[in-house]
């Protein structure tokens, strides 16, 4: 029986969300939806939960009741629970394929298998091109376009995962790695250390003194599903997550060159070997090296054993990894002219959160405590406004309610001695002509209010950019969230012209968010270094709707990392009494 990860736990509680939801059911959609988020989001696997106090442990996890946690054990225990296969037998269609296509939920994904026996994205793709989706009801030609063009946009993506939802499990990797007893340093080089948004793969490297008892140890890790090759000092594997990974050995004395070379960026690594060679040297995963003799086929080792070595030898400053993409990143080394890059412990808040008063998992309590527990200062709670109807969005007398309850929590966290402090806010619903579906009234009773594109994706470039600026205009938006609205592998961004908006957030003095969801990711590192250069301020938010969320905040460091930006670049780097000094109000 295969070991179940935390991911295969909770795809198959998001099936079941699906599968309750495509038959009409009322309630059990939301309970495995808030259970499946949570199981995502634990840091410990859920098997080590279960094994270490069984059902109760698992109950303990946020949205878990008792009947989920037992078809949470007959997953671990027996592979299938009941219930599941009950649903599946009904409609055996693939419902996580075809609702990764933008605009097919569950009640497509239904009306799909009940008219045309669709069960997956090939047949789904298969009827789109034939022109059977557009004949029937409520569907029509242009949501069979749509559906086509997210099939095109989900193919653009395959076989890459979203970095900030592998990272538990690449980081688990690198740990099990680090506790060889033969293995003496050990790094995840590639993509996952310059935090690009997704990976297509591992690369590990390490150092000992035993490099083939090293690879006998890796092959047989539990999360290694096919071992493709396996030599003395270097091992390809295919992981449970669907991942391949590579651990290579490499010479202690090598450690740096290799390092730098297997990290990447290509683009940046040619451009070193280019400096090399015009110094008349050579550079290679092995090291830097100088010809000698009068043949010059003899070499002279230089430089390799650390990065920093490296870099001096050839020049210039050390390189942080996120900033190795060839993007002015060695001119500036070179000039001294790098900056000094914002850092997670910079960051005192998080400025983007939802709670049970919407579609949230947990209660405006329990993010307090966990985010003290993190070291944080200050959460904001921004919870969805009225016209985002699905997630139970607060009107302005929910609104004012909420406020009540945020200053009672306060007062209570004052009597505790605490300094933490819970901002009272809100993530409001931009319409489609740029105005907000909340009053200004209420709006000037919040701390923060951030605003949001949550509907009319496909409005013309010149429509969409006017109505965010609009949006920015009013005088109680402090925030704009998620900018471009992309979710990565699923939907590409709306069309805004980024410099006018960056050219309306200087004059309006609004924040631009850098979304750490990690399936949002968003803005990107190119639109965060045009926000640096243009002095426009940027928060790093969770976006959490789930406690365990709170962890992607490190993810957005990395990503405000990657754009250049510095500490003075980021308002939640800021005391409390600070930021809400530089924010609009």
């Amino acid at each position: 029986m295969k070991r179940l990860s935390n991911d295969d736990v909770a795809r198959i509680l998001h099936e079941m969300a699906a599968l309750y939801e495509m038959g009409g059911v009322q309630f059990k959609p939301r309970a495995y939806e808030k259970a499946a988020l949570s199981v995502e989001a634990l840091d410990e696997n859920v098997r080590e939960i279960y094994a270490a106090g069984g059902t109760r442990a698992l109950q303990e996890i946020p949205g878990v009741g008792k009947g989920i946690a037992e078809h949470i054990e007959h997953l671990l225990t027996k592979g299938r629970f009941t219930e599941y296969e009950r649903l599946k037998k009904g409609t055996p269609v693939k419902i996580e394929e075809l609702t990764a296509v933008e605009g097919v939920g569950p009640q497509t994904v239904r009306t799909l298998w009940k008219k045309l026996r669709i069960r997956n994205l090939k047949e789904l793709e298969r009827a789109a091109r034939a022109g059977k989706i557009r004949t029937l009801p409520g569907f029509g030609k242009k949501t069979e376009e749509k559906i086509l063009n997210g099939i095109a946009f989900l193919k653009s993506g395959a076989g890459r995962k979203i970095l900030g939802f592998a990272l538990p499990d690449i980081r688990n990797i690198e740990q099990r790695i680090r506790d060889f007893p033969e293995v003496e340093d050990v790094m995840v080089a590639g993509s996952v250390r310059r935090f690009k948004e997704t990976i297509g793969d591992i690369d590990i490297l390490a150092t000992s003194k035993d490099p083939e008892r090293v690879m006998d140890r890796f092959v047989n890790l539990p999360f290694v599903a096919h071992v493709y090759d396996k030599g003395p000092t270097k091992t390809n594997v295919r992981l449970k997550n669907g991942l391949d990974a590579d651990l290579r050995v490499v010479p202690k004395k090598s450690w740096g060159a290799a390092l730098n070379y297997f990290t990447g960026s290509k683009a940046h690594n040619i451009e070193l070997r280019r400096i090399a060679l015009a110094r008349g040297w050579k550079l290679s995963e092995y090291g830097l090296f100088a010809s000698r003799g009068k043949t010059g086929r003899k070499e002279t080792f230089i430089a390799g054993k650390t990065e920093e070595e490296l870099y001096k030898k050839l020049g210039f400053r050390y390189i942080e990894p996120e900033l190795r993409e060839m993007t002015g990143e060695i001119a500036a080394a070179r000039e001294n002219r790098l900056p000094k890059l914002v850092e997670y412990r910079d960051l005192r808040g998080d400025l983007q959160i939802q709670t049970t008063w919407t579609d949230g998992e947990n209660t405006v309590e329990e993010y307090a405590e966990e985010a003290q527990k993190l070291g944080l200062e200050y959460i904001a709670i921004t919870d969805h406004t009225k016209t985002l109807a699905m997630t139970g969005g607060s009107d302005e007398a929910k609104l004012k309610r909420q406020i009540k309850e945020i200053d009672k929590i306060n007062s209570t966290l004052k009597l505790q001695s605490s300094n933490f402090r819970v901002l009272k806010g809100a993530e409001v619903n931009i319409l489609k002509d740029g105005t907000l579906d909340i009053d200004d009234e209420t709006l000037a009773l919040l701390d923060v209010v951030g605003a949001a594109v949550h509907s009319h994706f496909n409005l013309p470039r010149d429509e969409q950019t006017k109505r965010v600026i609009r949006a920015m205009e009013n005088p109680n938006v402090d925030i704009i969230f998620h900018l471009t609205t992309r979710i990565l592998n699923r939907r590409k961004g709306i069309d805004l012209d980024t410099d006018e908006v960056i050219k309306a957030a200087q004059r309006t003095k609004t924040v631009i968010e850098i979304d750490a969801y990690p399936d949002r990711s968003d803005i990107d590192d190119a639109l965060i270094k045009k926000c640096v250069e243009a002095g426009v301020k940027m928060s790093v938010d969770t976006d959490a709707h789930s406690v365990g969320h709170l962890r992607f905040l490190e993810y957005g460091a990395h990503l405000a990392r990657r754009g250049w930006a510095k500490k003075e670049d980021i308002v939640n780097t800021l005391p409390v009494s600070e930021l809400l000094g530089a924010l609009k109000r």
